[in-house]
């Protein structure tokens, strides 16, 4: 059954530094081949401060500084072994770049049921804020357990 009472409730407040060599290695793990990933002179170059944050960068970011294990069974009390990652949706409201330190405030924002109770979706809303404070984007992620 969906614990309504979930929603709201704080998954916690992290910080991560934006390091010019992740951003470099997840480039290329993707297959990114704008030189603006990479080569912070080029970067530079195009008007930017430093190496640009790739879009889907953040979720890697997200996690850093969390036991999801915790948060999947002991917060949300899901059973690990049958939780499948449903959805995701990011707000971009400013950029991100190498050097930045981000905030990452996650919440609980709904709890819902499909198919007569057998599957439970669990969303969560991050908000991102840069050093400065400034608004960076909103992440919005489900978790199912069937």
């Amino acid at each position: 059954m969906a614990d309504k009472s979930l929603i709201g409730r704080s998954i916690g407040v992290t910080t991560a530094e934006v390091e010019k060599g992740r951003l470099r290695f997840f480039a290329k793990a993707i297959g990114e081949t704008d030189p603006v990933y990479v080569d912070e002179a080029v970067a530079q170059a195009a008007g930017y401060r430093s190496l640009p944050v790739p879009p889907t960068f953040l979720m890697c970011l997200e996690g850093e500084g969390r036991d999801a294990l915790q948060i999947v069974e002991g917060v949300l009390g899901f059973d690990i072994a049958r939780i499948l990652h449903a959805e995701q949706e990011f707000i971009y409201h400013a950029m991100a770049f190498a050097g930045d330190v981000l905030t990452f405030d996650t919440r609980v924002a709904d709890v819902y049921e499909k198919k007569n109770g057998t599957l439970t979706f669990v969303v969560q809303e991050t908000r991102v804020t840069n050093q400065d404070g400034e608004h960076i984007a909103d992440i919005r992620s489900s978790l199912v357990q069937r």
